[in-house]
């Protein structure tokens, strides 16, 4: 099965030695450009080292954190280069008209609000620095929206324990189109 392969895959990435490494890299790169979401690798690392969780829930917001100012200074300096060329490759542009509209009336909320949700992260960086958003009100609604999102990850794992590793082990192909699913069922309502 197709999500049994990638929760083995991820599983053992996850208790590499290098493993934080690469969860601040995925992370880092998630927030600008990359279309892997970082819980994916978030949340297996805190099942197999529930005692490090928090560790991880706070390495992974400094490092997407860290990549949502990339996205900023790419929306800001190379909007017309990049950052276009990346809202094409995710056929993102009717998204990036409604974040446009969104900052309009709601400010930097917006970032707070993607920080935590499945809209694109990297689109509301990009944009941010496209439309000139303070930095430090930038990273200070990013920092809060990301960790928002990593620590309910973290603490629901902590929570749920073994008998969340076991569940989701059991029904993770389940889980796995059920996401599908829902960002199909988010991108349609988001473009209409």
């Amino acid at each position: 099965m197709l999500f049994d392969a990638l929760y083995d895959r991820v599983t053992a990435w996850s208790r590499h030695r290098h493993a934080p490494y690469y969860l601040c890299a995925v992370s880092a790169m998630e927030s600008s450009f990359f279309p892997v979401p970082t819980a994916f690798m978030l949340a297996p690392m805190c099942l197999s080292a529930r005692q490090r969780a928090w560790w991880y829930a706070s390495i992974t917001t400094i490092a997407s954190v860290a990549g949502g100012v990339l996205g900023y200074l790419i929306g800001m300096f190379f909007f017309e280069a990049v950052g276009e060329q990346i809202i094409d490759f995710y056929d993102a542009r009717d998204k990036f008209d409604q974040a446009v509209a969104w900052f309009g009336e709601y400010g930097v909320w917006v970032v707070f609000i993607a920080g935590f949700s499945p809209i694109p992260y990297k689109l509301f960086t990009i944009t941010s620095g496209m439309l000139g958003l303070a930095l430090a009100r930038f990273v200070l609604a990013s920092l809060v929206g990301r960790a928002g999102q990593f620590f309910l990850v973290a603490g629901l794992i902590v929570l749920g324990g073994e008998r969340l590793e076991g569940s989701i082990r059991r029904y993770v192909e389940w889980l796995g189109w059920g996401v599908v699913i829902l960002a199909v069922v988010a991108y349609l309502l988001l473009r209409h």
